[in-house]
């Protein structure tokens, strides 16, 4: 595993890409892990699919590099990403450490083991349960490619993450071509 450096972005430039990027739609994800070094969990946006094709479905999501959770993922070589539904943000803030301080945050939400002992959400929109590729350091960030060994649907809407605040995906109609 690698590390790629980066300069430092002027300030003007960051606070106009946290801007621009707070724009975009992301789905919200709580990304967790247990195994050696133990479970753990955190909230993010930044996930996406790579292929459906080869040996395996590919995905990747990307994690602060400091966090306890990236450390855990490197030495489990597991995790599973759960996408909420639009009810459960309450649960994101919780692994975004938005609430609760010290206690345990995989005591909100129904929790079972997945297939490679990652905690999956029970009642998650879509659950995929991965084993690590191969991680990336870029910058202050941590890219896990993961190979999805299972896929495990619910029910529900997708919660939704743009313009700093949560929401769900609407179907627009669109009108009839004349």
């Amino acid at each position: 595993m690698s590390a790629i450096s980066l300069q430092q972005a002027a300030p003007e430039l960051r606070a106009q890409f946290l801007d621009g990027m707070s724009r975009a739609a992301f789905c919200v994800n709580v990304v967790t892990t247990d195994g050696p070094a133990g479970r753990a969990g955190v909230t993010v946006s930044a996930m996406s699919s790579i292929s459906a094709d080869g040996n395996s479905p590919t995905v990747l999501v990307c994690i602060h590099h400091q966090s306890k959770t990236a450390a855990a993922i490197v030495e489990n070589g597991v995790f599973c990403i759960n996408i909420l539904r639009d009810d459960q943000s309450s649960i994101a803030d919780c692994f975004g450490g938005r609430k609760l301080g010290d206690a345990d945050k995989f005591a909100y939400g129904r929790w079972v083991e997945g297939d490679t002992r990652a905690p999956r959400l029970a009642d998650a929109v879509v659950a995929f349960d991965c084993r690590v590729l191969s991680a990336e350091r870029v910058g202050t960030h941590r890219i896990f490619i993961g190979a999805v060994g299972s896929v495990t649907m619910g029910l529900g809407t997708a919660l939704i993450y743009a313009d700093r605040t949560y929401g769900r995906a609407q179907r627009i109609v669109s009108p009839e071509p004349k």
